[in-house]
């Protein structure tokens, strides 16, 4: 059972990840363990309405605490909890120290270590060929070898260059250099804090992870809580994302869908989406279709939600069984010509 800190830390975790990017949420979930990423996936589901303060609240501990752990690499543990002291409690310093003493003493360059080496790639290829090549020298071989080979020609002859000439590295220089690649992800940091959480927040965060991402949230929350994952499937794919499906796609939905259901769902469409799926249709069915809908007469807009639903749950289970790729989520990454 989790403790009360840890019920607090994942609270703080969840209000910290709607209030910045959500392409920067969604790379900092992929980097959690399943148990973390359920916890907090859950916080972030049940955030309502947060308070302005509670936010700055939030906002000003993780300020503090990056500050101090700033602090700590140059004027040294005493000046890094005298910082602390003056926001937060003796004992709440001191816990806060422990764990930023903790996180110090880690293999340098760690929080890299934990990401994609594509992310990591485009995180960092713009850094200086000195300050990559000592990156690359503490990652893991493997690791390395991906991202060297991602990097332009002209700049992996360089970078292998620095790295055979590297002699021992002083901490202080590594410090730096950790220290400002951290910088970097904290410049990200979001200062509108307007934005709530809810379930919106977790589907707009999850559309914008990689598909493997994606799937083993879901899984993990799908164990005791199915009712959640539907609710966050249906936010996560609109009727309107029809749009982004391919053509052979659209044709494949368009086999199991209904001519009444259709003509009902698109009454709402946009002009883009109903051109989108015509297109894809005989002239006779299109003739058809527009003929329905013209004769339709009014109808209950829950009424046309639930049309426009039918074929959106058609979309996902075609996607799952990968017989549809939708622009976007990785499907055409998979594609072997």
């Amino acid at each position: 059972m989790a403790t009360e800190t840890t019920y607090g830390n994942a609270r703080k975790a969840a209000i910290l990840l709607v209030s910045i990017e959500e392409d920067l949420a969604a790379l900092i979930m992929s980097k959690m363990d399943k148990e973390q990423i359920e916890v907090v996936t859950r916080e972030i589901a049940k955030l309502r309405n947060i308070s302005q303060k509670e936010r700055d609240t939030v906002v000003e501990e993780f300020y503090h605490v990056a500050l101090a752990r700033g602090v700590m690499d140059s004027g040294g543990p005493n000046a890094a909890r005298s910082i602390l002291e003056k926001s937060f409690s003796k004992e709440e310093a001191g816990a806060i120290m422990q764990s930023i003493e903790k996180s110090m003493q880690a293999t340098p360059f760690a929080f890299l270590q934990r990401a994609e080496s594509g992310n990591l790639l485009t995180f960092i290829q713009s850094e200086h060929p000195q300050t990559i090549a000592l990156i690359l020298s503490h990652l893991p071989s493997n690791q390395a070898a991906e991202i060297l080979s991602g990097l332009p020609s002209k700049t992996q002859i360089e970078v292998v260059r620095r790295v055979a000439n590297m002699e021992q590295t002083s901490p202080e220089v590594i410090a730096q250099v950790e220290k400002a690649l951290e910088s970097r992800l904290s410049a990200i940091v979001s200062q509108k804090l307007e934005k709530a959480g809810g379930i919106e927040a977790v589907a707009e965060i999850l559309n914008l992870a990689d598909r493997a991402t994606e799937k083993s949230i879901m899984e993990s929350l799908d164990e005791d809580d199915p009712e959640l994952v539907e609710q966050i499937r249906r936010l996560m794919f609109v009727f309107e994302d029809i749009i982004l499906v391919n053509d052979k796609g659209i044709q494949a939905v368009l086999k199991e869908i209904e001519n009444e259901t259709l003509a009902l769902a698109l009454k709402t469409a946009s002009e883009e989406l109903k051109e989108k799926i015509f297109k894809n249709m005989s002239e006779r069915a299109v003739t058809l279709i527009k003929e329905d809908m013209q004769y339709m007469g009014p109808v209950r807009v829950a009424d046309v939600e639930a049309a426009q639903q039918k074929i959106v749950d058609v979309v996902r289970r075609l996607e799952d069984a990968g017989e549809i790729i939708i622009s976007g989520r990785g499907g055409e990454e998979e594609l072997v010509v």
